[in-house]
């Protein structure tokens, strides 16, 4: 019988907004796994318990969604006018695949907290009472994010008032802010439009917004699509026919936002982009019973990630809505009521989230300054994560 003693790696446990995921400092990982490359990969997918077959991750810290089979690697950061690099690895959860292509935006209320608990930010930087800016590389998409962290009596605050809809229990509030989304030398809108027309094979042709900013998002009116915009997970995820249309839009979207080459290159992309369905301000019960009324909302939104419906609202996503809002003439701004939207709220399975971006036309181009939204994060372990030696 064969026996492979495992190696213990310390880590942290912690929800981030609407996810959870296993952080890591990049020096305390075993050496080959400090550089990207297949260690790594292997080492995540063992320590979250993907691939797994049954779906379920239960051999591992996955919590078999979209939204707790997350890791993070934080490092302190030599770049000038930042404290720490942020990496996101999006991990499949039936497949050997750690998508590297985008952020976690939920995660990111977490990174400052974690920076600061690993002595990664400098001490006097650290005030008694008050807020502690972390400024944080997102490795993954090259972008910098100011987290506000919470200090009380030289320790980061957790517990608090601030409530997040899909979070069971309150907590402190952790403003975050995501500088240019989308670079100004790049193109927000990959074709030139805030609309275009997107042919899917076999399915038909449909209007769309396609962006990049904070995460590559498609957008589509829910009821071109027979939807009424206030769906929850099961209307959708139960539906494997429902699943595999939205999965063929986004492989067509990925393919005319230049994101690949072939259709079939999107499914070893599957972090990015994102797909989305909007709808008018409607009434609807939330996933917790909570009754979501128009006049709670500005309009209705619900995303996909990793194939299926979000229980919330990806946080990176909710950047690429507040952006897309702020645009005249995008399917997200007309569904909002048009005209100039500087904040939205809207409306998620789970509930409703406010999010605002600074957007303007410069030299006939769309730039966003920076998206701003709050959110909460707690640690639930530390110590160490276990794999066997043989894994990575």
């Amino acid at each position: 019988m064969s026996n492979v003693p495992q190696v213990k790696i310390p880590a942290t446990y912690i929800r981030g907004g609407t996810s959870k995921g296993v952080f890591f400092n990049l020096t305390d990982l075993p050496e080959r796994c400090q550089v990207a490359g297949e260690a790594r990969d292997n080492m995540l997918l063992r320590v979250i318990g993907s691939p797994d077959p049954y779906g379920k991750q239960t051999d591992g810290m996955g919590g078999a969604t979209s939204s707790t089979s997350k890791t993070v690697i934080v490092a302190k950061s030599e770049l000038a006018d930042h404290d720490v690099d942020y990496l996101f690895g999006q991990v499949a959860i039936d497949k050997a695949f750690v998508d590297w292509s985008g952020n976690c935006g939920n995660l990111t209320a977490a990174v400052g907290s974690f920076a600061i608990y690993s002595g990664l930010i400098d001490a006097g930087r650290i005030p008694e009472n008050g807020v502690c800016t972390v400024r944080i590389w997102q490795a993954n998409i090259k972008k910098t994010i100011i987290a506000q962290v919470p200090i009380t009596n030289g320790e980061v605050q957790e517990t608090g008032d601030f409530e997040l809809d899909g979070v069971t229990f309150p907590a402190a509030e952790v403003p975050v802010e995501f500088i240019e989304p989308v670079d100004p030398s790049e193109a927000m809108f990959p074709t030139g439009n805030v609309v275009d027309e997107l042919e899917v094979p076999e399915i038909g042709t449909f209007k769309v917004t396609m962006i990049s900013a904070g995460i590559p998002t498609i957008f589509l009116n829910a009821e071109d699509l027979g939807f009424t915009g206030t769906e929850l997970q099961d209307d959708i995820n139960n539906d494997e026919k429902t699943l595999a249309r939205f999965e063929k839009i986004r492989a067509y979207g990925a393919l005319k936002m230049g994101l690949i080459t072939d259709v079939s290159e999107a499914l070893a992309r599957q972090h990015t982009p994102k797909v989305a369905i909007v709808s008018p301000a409607k009434s609807y019960q939330s996933s917790s019973g909570k009754q979501i009324n128009t006049t709670d909302i500005d309009l209705n939104v619900r995303a996909l990630s990793m194939g299926k419906l979000h229980h919330a609202m990806m946080g990176t996503a909710a950047v690429a809505i507040g952006a897309a809002a702020a645009i005249p003439g995008t399917l997200v701004n007309i569904a909002a009521g048009g005209g100039h939207c500087s904040s939205v709220t809207f409306g998620h399975p789970s509930g409703t989230l406010k999010v605002g971006a600074q957007a303007s036309l410069v030299d006939n181009r769309w730039i966003v300054n920076k998206a701003i939204m709050s959110r909460s994060a707690r640690i639930l372990m530390e110590g160490y994560v276990r794999v066997p030696g043989d894994s990575f």
